[in-house]
């Protein structure tokens, strides 16, 4: 897979304010406020930033975190795994592979089959719309 490489600067340009800051400086939504916390529709999510597939709806799930949550990615090779001690919490932050885009975390308290639970902000993907 070919790494996509850009400038903070020529992300800016092509991003919104609220997007950028999650994907390009780690920020994350306030919970419950993100467009794909309740969304249903069935489909492929993919990085808002390099359209790289990221999730199935088939492995979202309620997890009443107030972000979008999935028990297992499409494929382990589109993503980043990196420890995250920030703001006094170990975690494991989740990166787009292909343009190192920050998604949201990590953590082991989702359902089986994986007991996963991949927490993303919605402003770091895009619903691709499936039958």
């Amino acid at each position: 897979m070919k790494k996509i490489r850009k400038s903070l600067d020529e992300w800016k340009s092509i991003l919104d304010g609220k997007t950028f800051h999650i994907t390009r400086e780690a920020g994350t939504e306030t919970p419950f406020t993100g467009i794909y916390v309740n969304e249903k529709t069935k489909g492929i999510y993919n990085c808002v930033c390099c359209n790289t597939e990221l999730f199935s709806s088939e492995s979202k799930y309620d997890s009443r975190s107030g972000w979008p949550s999935f028990f297992e990615i499409i494929d382990q090779n589109n993503i980043i795994k990196v420890k995250d001690n920030s703001h006094g919490m170990n975690r494991i932050e989740v990166l787009c592979a292909i343009c190192e885009s920050h998604l949201g975390h990590l953590f082991d308290d989702g359902p089986q089959p994986t007991g996963k639970r991949y927490c993303i902000n919605s402003n770091s993907l895009k619903l691709i719309k499936g039958e």
